[in-house]
């Protein structure tokens, strides 16, 4: 009984956090709308035009494998870079000098921008999905790297101390007093990272016209095909919330049970 009691409360707080998004994609749609009566449909189509040819895009034999080619791409280098981030953070986190010897490169990185690193990608890896990887991975870990280092470095030592009091191994301590903490910090810049994977995926295919969304977005600004051009836009930002509210705010729920289990009935985060 506890058990489903549980299942229900998470369902719950996962409905009212994706309503809750829903209700900021409407107020866009009215803005978009607006902004559509006031320019015109060369300019800026309207939701309804953008999504008519969204269905026409949908019923083209090759959708899902330009779709599939670029979130191919988009979650390598997200995942790739999510995890060197992490690791790199939090080794930051618990030696001084690794972070002396970081931190400039993390900002070095963060300070060249990442059309740069394209054009450097198109140099080594030339027209290939390399490239996309490539820059996403650059452009997103250093943010991981941040949200890991600063959760460590914020940890509760006194927990840390108790544990080791106790007989805790470092490993022991590091899964079950540290790593919950540094979850806090990580989320929020995975949901980052996760929104800039496929802006660059997008970006780096365009301009290296190595197929995918980007590709299609190259093909529809030559044809000056406006509605199709948002549509893609769209379907990319479309993606970019699924990976939010389909797969990380899972993860998050799953791994932070232990928050819910503190607070009283009906109280959000």
């Amino acid at each position: 009984m506890n058990r489903i009691l549980e299942s229900l409360g998470w369902t719950g707080r996962y409905l009212w956090a994706g309503w809750a998004g829903l209700s900021g994609i409407f107020c866009f749609l009215a803005a978009w709308q607006a902004g559509h009566e006031i320019y015109g449909s060369f300019i800026l189509p309207s939701p309804g035009e953008t999504f008519a040819a969204i269905g026409l895009l949908a019923a083209r034999p090759d959708f899902f494998a330009i779709l599939s080619q670029s979130a191919v791409r988009a979650l390598t280098g997200f995942a790739i870079a999510a995890g060197i981030g992490t690791v790199a953070g939090v080794l930051a986190g618990y030696s001084f000098a690794a972070m002396r010897l970081m931190k400039p490169v993390v900002t070095v990185l963060l300070g060249v921008p990442p059309i740069g690193w394209i054009v450097l990608a198109l140099i080594w890896f030339g027209s290939s999905g390399g490239t996309a990887i490539m820059t996403v991975v650059i452009a997103s870990a250093p943010v991981s790297f941040a949200g890991a280092l600063e959760g460590v470095a914020k940890r509760d030592r006194q927990l840390e101390v108790m544990a080791q009091a106790f007989g805790a191994p470092w490993f022991y301590r590091l899964r079950t007093v540290t790593m919950p903490h540094v979850l806090s910090y990580l989320f929020p810049a995975w949901t980052t990272t996760a929104g800039s994977a496929w802006k660059v995926t997008v970006m780096a295919e365009l301009l290296s016209n190595s197929g995918g969304i980007g590709g299609e977005l190259a093909t529809a600004r030559a044809l000056f095909d406006i509605a199709q051009v948002s549509a893609w836009l769209t379907i990319t930002v479309g993606l970019a919330l699924l990976t939010d509210y389909g797969l990380l705010h899972l993860l998050r729920e799953a791994l932070e049970r232990w928050r819910a289990a503190g607070l009283p009935w009906g109280v959000k985060r």
